[in-house]
């Protein structure tokens, strides 16, 4: 077993809060294309890929070509929703990116979230430098709870489970790291700390973490 240290981050609601942003999207497209949108879908749909979300939640079709179209089409509305309003990383999180990357711990990221809206948004952040790989929605077949997304993530850093820690927020997120065997940090950015406590870590920022803390 190699001793490489990594750390894995989902991306909505540890690197930036677009929850704002993405209800919008679905908002947006609900109008677009004439559809009802159940009341508390967004909280019970989130981590999840938009692929079970429009079929088990929303419950728009069950066509996987048609799901695969209104997938797309919410993304489309999402980026341009960022583009018209912007987006700002949350508090700590550049801080403890820097001392990831001065300490030489490799970071991923490994989200439901599609590739292009990570991209798109990591170029408006100026963050490109410190992800050596992002794993996405269009690199796995099964999303979270599934630990598949994390384990990808750790395999494309050459690292052992035991040797990364994943940053999450949502329940299904925290259940997908202990699912692949990786210790996880929980951000309190969408649930209170009472609903993370099984996690290993429970923290508000980032920038409360240390190495030390983490990899010893």
């Amino acid at each position: 077993m190699n001793g490489k240290r990594g750390a894995i981050f989902d991306w909505d609601g540890v690197i930036i809060n677009s929850g704002a942003q993405h209800e919008l999207s679905w908002e947006r497209l609900a109008r677009e294309v004439g559809k009802p949108l159940p009341e508390g879908h967004f909280k019970r749909g989130f981590g999840m890929k938009n692929e079970v979300i429009i079929p088990e939640l929303l419950h728009w079709t069950t066509d996987p070509v048609e799901t695969r179209i209104l997938s797309l089409r919410k993304e489309a509305i999402y980026r341009e929703i960022i583009v018209e309003r912007g987006i700002e990383a949350l508090p700590g999180v550049e801080t403890w990116l820097k001392t990831l990357q001065d300490a030489g711990i490799t970071c991923v990221i490994g989200s439901s979230t599609h590739r292009e809206n990570i991209t798109t948004t990591l170029a408006v952040l100026g963050f490109d430098s410190y992800f050596s790989v992002i794993v996405t929605a269009e690199d796995v077949k099964r999303g979270k709870p599934d630990p598949e997304v994390f384990l990808t993530a750790a395999s494309r850093l050459g690292v052992e489970p035991a040797n990364g820690v994943v940053f999450e927020d949502a329940l299904v997120g925290i259940a997908a790291a202990q699912a692949a065997g990786i210790r996880v940090v929980a951000v309190t950015t969408t649930e209170p700390k009472e609903k993370l406590a099984h996690a290993n870590w429970v923290v508000d920022r980032l920038d409360e973490l240390s190495v030390e803390k983490l990899w010893t």
